[in-house]
């Protein structure tokens, strides 16, 4: 596995022994974007890269640990009052803490991690930075916490350590993951499927714009409270919606005169993406990529629009593959820069590449990073 050596080599350099490694990926989202929220489904998958840390208990109450990618070292203490001044140790510190609220409680350990998930390209570095945590002190402290709850685990680090008010998206696809499989996952109950992702004839591919996504003091959390305004005045007429993304247009237009023109703007995106995930899932059962890239396109003009979180730069990138004829392409992850995921038939995928990085660097001085999608295996011990 790439980076293990320089894990092994590092931990026993830092601390002079050897801890336990465990591994947790980044994840793709096909379609369902800023519905994990909104109570809607999501469709992501685990990929091939991820976030490899190495740990061991130390005998003490404090945590030693160390960034090999920021070269950072920090030291802190376990209880509310110890959080540290890194904003990456708080990831960890996080974790810690959202484990001791479910009676996990874990021991001073020393540890390291790297990362060959791209950072800000949309792909939840974070996400599997507290995945990886949480499994690891699961296991290694035998707190027998079960793997939902570890979702919620890395959930609770974003709102209550980090500042992000994020749903469950990442934090599941990167516990769960499962090699040559999608998770369809309804977001409301934490319910979830394995769908097999065989796209015959077509490649995936990301192309990381190079444009900072950064969630943390973003619109992010608006958005998500001007969705929860007008799931509220819906729930009044209609009380068995109790989220955005399980409203229809009905129930939508119902309320218009009640909630700002942006935050119903907000609304429409959510109901629509709802819809279109629905319709990409039947699509891809049927082997039917081309109404799956279709939906695609809706989900990144919806995100563009009316929802207001994409960029210059993202929406040229779903342009030049209109343009090419790719099947379908939009932003993924939050918005506000990172990647636009794209769905390409094999016979135009040098042709697409050649033309997004010849036209992006004419335009913005230098060529989108391309990254192949592999999707993997979620959270687990390495050695």
């Amino acid at each position: 596995m790439k980076n293990l050596e320089i894990v092994r080599s590092t931990f026993k350099e830092k601390f002079g022994t050897d801890g336990s490694v465990y591994f947790s990926p980044g994840r793709i989202n096909l379609i369902g974007e800023h519905t994990d929220y909104n109570g809607g489904f999501v469709l992501p998958g685990a990929v091939d890269k991820g976030m490899l840390i190495e740990l061991k208990p130390n005998g003490t109450d404090k945590i030693r640990a160390y960034s090999i990618d920021l070269k950072e070292s920090s030291e802190f203490g376990m209880n509310e009052e110890d959080r540290p001044a890194e904003g990456w140790a708080r990831y960890i510190f996080g974790v810690v803490r959202e484990l001791a609220k479910r009676d996990g409680k874990a021991e001073g350990f020393d540890t390291v991690f790297t990362g060959d998930v791209p950072l800000g390209a949309g792909m939840s570095s974070s996400a599997a930075l507290e995945s990886a945590y949480a499994y690891a002190l699961n296991d290694i402290f035998k707190m027998n916490i079960d793997k939902k709850q570890l979702v919620k685990v890395g959930q609770m680090t974003e709102h209550n350590y980090v500042g992000v008010n994020c749903g469950i998206m990442d934090q599941f696809a990167s516990i769960f993951g499962k090699e040559g499989h999608l998770i369809k996952l309804d977001c409301s109950n934490m319910e979830f499927e394995y769908v097999p992702f065989e796209p015959k004839g077509y490649k995936v591919v990301l192309l990381d714009s190079v444009v900072k996504h950064a969630l943390v003091g973003s619109p992010y959390n608006e958005r998500r409270l001007s969705c929860e305004r007008v799931a509220k005045e819906v729930n009044k007429k209609y009380p068995e919606v109790e989220h955005m993304c399980q409203a229809n247009f009905d129930q939508l237009n119902a309320v218009k005169e009640l909630v700002s023109a942006e935050d119903f703007m907000r609304a429409e995106y959510a109901v629509g993406e709802a819809e279109r995930l629905r319709t990409a899932c039947d699509a891809m059962t049927k082997g039917d990529f081309e109404t799956v890239g279709k939906m695609m396109y809706g989900t990144h003009w919806g995100m563009s629009k009316l929802y207001e979180v994409s960029c210059e730069e993202l929406d040229f990138l779903a342009t030049v593959a209109e343009e090419a004829g790719v099947t379908g392409s939009r932003i993924m992850g939050g918005g506000f820069g990172g990647c636009t995921i794209n769905v390409v038939k094999e016979d135009l995928y040098d042709g697409f590449i050649a033309k997004a990085k010849k036209e992006y660097s004419a335009k913005y001085g230098h060529e989108p990073k391309v990254y192949d999608v592999v999707i993997g295996e979620g959270s687990r011990k390495i050695c």
